[in-house]
Parts: structure tokens; C-alpha cells; sequence
């Protein structure tokens, strides 16, 4: 293989991975920390996700407590009110956190966002949550995108 190829492929694969990390607020944590939010691709912010579109989010966290299991509950904000919006799997322990969750270990939550083509293309603050197994969020995260066609 040509090096200036590889060096190509290399270049891009850096640009696609050292992305900003996404802007986020907590909103109540109560058991954990939370380090980075990543989303890909997201080459702006507030993100655009396009409709019919998957998206990878990678939400960093520190637990302060053990947990047997963990679940994801994810809203989209709109007007202030919280919409349900439905993620392929809510199981954290099938999610890329090895389970049982262990004190003061970080922890990288990995999962797909799919964006129905039904979705209206509008401005929403989605609201993440990571439960654990007393129903207390590991992390709750706020942050803005933008649903486009």
C-alpha cells in the first residue's frame, strides 16, 4: 500500500476520533460523575442528527457506588416537556459497562441513537440518564441537538 494513502486514511481516522466533545449540563447525578459526552458524528454543535440516521453516544462516567445493573432512560425536551424517546437498548450492562458497577472506576456507556424518519425536524434538548440498581442516576445529562431532514 502507497504511504501517503495510509498516511491519508490514518489522518482522517484521527480527525473522526479527536471530534470536540459534546457541550452538556447535569442535571442530577446523584450516584456518579460524569467526564465526557461524545457523539458520532458530530462535527457541530448543537448537534445535527439527520432523520434515518444512527448516532453513537459515549457518555464517560465515575460511579460512586456499587450497582448490579444499570438503565438508560432518555427523554427529548420539548417546551419543557419531557418526550419518551425510545433507545434499541436501555441495558447500561449491555451498553459497554461491565457489570456489576464498582465505586470510583470510570466507566464508558456506549449506545445507539437512532433518529426515526418520523421525528419532526426541530431544536430539542435531549435528557440522559443512566439508573442504577435503586433507581438513582449514575449520571443525568442535558444537552442541545437539532433533528434535520
Amino acid at each position: 500500500m502507497d504511504y501517503r494513502v495510509l498516511a491519508v486514511i490514518l489522518l482522517s481516522f484521527l480527525a473522526y476520533t479527536c471530534a470536540d466533545p459534546v457541550k452538556f449540563v447535569d442535571c442530577g447525578s446523584v450516584h456518579g460523575k460524569v467526564v465526557q459526552v461524545d457523539i458520532k458524528p458530530c462535527s457541530q454543535q448543537p448537534c445535527q442528527l439527520h432523520k434515518g440516521q444512527s448516532y453513537t453516544v459515549n457518555v464517560t462516567f465515575i460511579s460512586s457506588v456499587a450497582s448490579q445493573t444499570s438503565k438508560a432512560v432518555v427523554h427529548g425536551v420539548v417546551e419543557c416537556v419531557p418526550v419518551p424517546f425510545p433507545i434499541p437498548i436501555d441495558d447500561g450492562c449491555k451498553s459497554g459497562i461491565q457489570c456489576p458497577i464498582v465505586p470510583q472506576k470510570p466507566y464508558n456507556y456506549v449506545t445507539e441513537l437512532p433518529v426515526k424518519t418520523e421525528y419532526p425536524a426541530i431544536k430539542v434538548v435531549v435528557e440522559w440518564e443512566l439508573r442504577d440498581d435503586s433507581s438513582k442516576d449514575l449520571f443525568c445529562i442535558k444537552f442541545p441537538v437539532q433533528i434535520v431532514n
